[in-house]
């Protein structure tokens, strides 16, 4: 199996609103983009069937490794959004496999 690896500098995530930049900028959301939970989710889901709405897409039987590179300070100053994305994350993944496909998304976390 291969995948894709997404940088994100998880130290620049102070806030909500920076969270949200972080992956718009990372994954090339759309100008559309909720900004909230539910809108990442939807996106997330979608990266292996829909080419153009953000800029990366994942083709069938791909991964995709979000690595949050600095990752202690989100850990610890804001971890109610650190325990967003991995509950987000879980939840793009659970979504795929009750529709009949396959988990695509990991976490990976660098100090």
């Amino acid at each position: 199996m291969s995948g894709k690896v997404v940088r994100i500098d998880a130290g620049r995530i102070v806030s909500d609103a920076s969270y949200h930049d972080a992956f718009d900028e990372a994954l090339g959301f759309p100008g559309w983009y909720g900004r909230n939970g539910n809108a990442w989710i939807d996106l997330m889901s979608c990266l292996d069937s829909d080419r153009e709405t953000t800029e990366l897409f994942v083709e069938e039987g791909e991964t995709i490794t979000l690595l949050m590179e600095n990752a202690k300070a989100f850990r610890t100053d804001h971890r109610d959004l650190y325990d967003e994305l991995i509950e987000c994350s879980a939840f793009v993944n659970w979504r795929r496999l009750e529709s009949g496909r396959t988990a695509y998304l990991c976490l990976a976390f660098a100090d």
